[in-house]
């Protein structure tokens, strides 16, 4: 398939629709604190990325691509940034500090180590890895080099919602928390995919892929350093065209300081003004949050809805004021050589737990 740019749009909103629209881009919102580049730009989270530590003062100076589409929808939404000749160029650049990609999931990880190596630090989009062996090669990487291997999970890192969600259960507005369940549906949209969406071996599996954006959460909320996969299911119910596909797949978690469940899906109907319902249910001792992601389907516009339920009332939360700090974190930490925006147990238990999670699912077939 070769239609890369409807795959954007439909994928990420408006960080992919701003692609297309170059006069939506107003430069550098800081004055730069770092060099930057990108390198792989398959998945339209690549443009909430890059607009992420240019927030937090990075300056984007190169990309490089072998996409002739995905080159020149680049250019045009930053028509200021130089066409590297090769990703050699980009490695052996010691201005550039931080290297961030949205390439095919299965390439992430080993350009990852490839960064570590060359002196860089590294940002990718979830999976930033998709397998067990590639884990294995980063974690040693990592610790030879010490530089920063990140996984941006955007559906905590990005959603205001969430980031406030993190504040209240700090602050012990729920008391201590018992559970989470995290619900990922997303609508599929099957003209707009490229081959390797299709593909278990490229994208990891569900529960690797859209999956570990829920354990993320997990692990935060709860608080836990420690966790194991009690059980774990996936399965292709619905398209059988695409014998490598996963539509469906859910895991129940345990960690030291708190249990889990998560669901993810590629069943969200078009009725639905977004491409999907997510929702994170925080239980603690006194009282529960409720995050709506992208939609309020009782009618409130817009998304990142907080409900926040305790001991004296039920309400609604606007978080439209929040504000998403992982990229100025994360430009600090490049800086000053600490772990704000995620640690790196953190980061690597995440991607664990999902891999782990994936290789041992049971598979689901529903008659």
């Amino acid at each position: 398939m070769n239609n890369r740019r409807t795959f954007l749009k439909q994928t990420t909103g408006l960080a992919a629709l701003s692609a297309f629209s170059p006069s939506l881009y107003a430069g550098p919102t800081v004055a730069p604190r770092i060099q930057f580049a990108a390198i792989g730009l398959n998945h339209g989270h690549i443009y909430s990325q890059i607009e992420s530590v240019i927030r937090g003062g990075g300056e984007l100076v190169s990309f490089f691509a072998k996409e002739p589409d995905l080159i020149a929808a680049f250019t045009k939404r930053y028509p200021q940034v130089k066409l590297a000749r090769s990703e050699a160029e980009i490695l052996e650049d010691k201005n550039i500090q931080l290297v961030v990609s949205a390439a095919i999931p299965d390439e992430r990880g080993p350009l990852g180590v490839r960064v570590m190596k060359a002196g860089k630090d590294y940002m990718s989009d979830k999976p930033g890895i998709t397998t067990l062996e590639q884990l294995a090669e980063i974690r040693k990487v990592q610790q030879q080099t010490k530089r920063i291997y990140s996984i941006m999970y955007s559906e905590r890192f990005e959603n205001k919602a969430t980031i406030k969600a993190g504040e209240l259960v700090k602050a012990g507005a729920i008391g201590q928390v018992v559970q989470t369940i995290g619900l990922g549906p997303h609508r599929i949209s099957l003209s707009s995919r490229p081959e390797w969406f299709f593909d278990k071996k490229r994208f990891g599996g569900i529960i690797c892929d859209i999956g570990s954006h829920q354990v993320d959460q997990f692990l935060f909320f709860t608080g836990s350093t420690k966790g194991e996969v009690l059980s774990s299911q996936t399965g292709n119910i619905h398209y059988p065209q695409y014998p490598n596909f996963e539509d469906f797949g859910d895991l129940t978690l345990r960690g030291d300081k708190g249990t889990g469940y998560i669901r993810v899906d590629w069943f969200t109907p078009d009725g639905l003004s977004t491409w999907g319902d997510g929702r994170l249910t925080i239980l603690g001792t006194d009282g529960y949050i409720e995050i709506r992601k992208n939609v309020d389907i009782a009618g409130r516009t817009g998304g990142s809805h907080l409900f926040l339920v305790d001991k004296k009332e039920t309400r609604y939360i606007d978080t439209s004021k929040e504000m998403t700090p992982y990229g100025t974190q994360l430009v600090d930490d490049i800086l000053n050589r600490t772990e704000t925006a995620m640690t790196q147990a953190h980061c690597f238990l995440a991607t664990e737990l999902a891999l782990k999670a994936q290789k041992q699912a049971q598979r689901l077939k529903i008659a």
